[in-house]
């Protein structure tokens, strides 16, 4: 587990562009775990399935072939990864990813992922997916920033709409509240007003192996 960092919090504080970025600088795999339920969620819509009710997903999810390669959401072979950032996906995926028979089928998943070393992101990376990660990161943001990106995202200019997306991502958050936990034994780094960058040398520099080693990794 040692060139695994977990990385967890709410949506829109950049979880997947920093874990992104720092899996690059790390030479190790992103695995974003939100994505994982987001395809499951797109299967269990498919299959038509009552989408609360926590068996009949599992059964869904447990036979389909969810795989993640260069950045892409490949759901039974098929590349998702445009479907899955759909809204209707979008205003599902909670309720699917809150089932605990999902989840069972998942994290071991998403675990195995990270076999080689990994950057792993989502809501209960640190304490669910890899509690042994020897490095735990929570991102924090403004609210309203958190909206600002998601709006800048999805071309959004209008103040209205950007308000809704706030109230949006307020309901998300109470809607993943079972499984968004913060590690007791992570950093916390506000995003903020922080570029991905600054956000990517921030964690560097308070990994347990600390920046030197990731120097090393990169000139080897």
């Amino acid at each position: 587990m040692r060139d695994v960092v977990a990385i967890d919090g709410p949506g829109g504080v950049g979880k997947s562009t920093v874990a992104a970025a720092l899996a690059d600088r790390l030479g190790v795999a992103h695995v974003d775990t939100g994505a994982y339920y987001r395809a499951a969620t797109l299967a269990c819509l498919r299959a038509g399935v009552p989408l609360g009710e926590g068996p009949a997903c599992a059964r869904v999810v447990e036979q389909a072939h969810i795989d993640r390669r260069g950045g892409r959401t490949f759901l039974d072979g098929a590349d998702v990864e445009h479907a899955i950032r759909g809204p209707e996906v979008t205003e599902h995926v909670s309720q699917v990813a809150g089932h605990p028979q999902v989840r069972r089928l998942l994290v071991p998943r998403q675990r195995a992922a990270t076999a080689h070393g990994g950057v792993v992101e989502g809501r209960d990376a640190g304490t669910a997916v890899v509690p042994d990660a020897p490095a735990k990161v929570w991102l924090s943001a403004d609210p309203r920033e958190r909206a600002a990106r998601r709006a800048r995202q999805l071309g959004i200019t209008d103040p209205a709409e950007i308000d809704a997306l706030t109230a949006d991502l307020a309901r998300r958050d109470t809607a993943d509240a079972r499984q968004m936990e913060r590690a007791h034994d992570a950093i916390v780094v506000d995003t903020s007003e922080r570029t991905v960058t600054q956000v990517v040398e921030a964690i560097v520099e308070r990994l347990p192996t600390g920046p030197d080693h990731v120097r090393m990794r990169e000139g080897s």
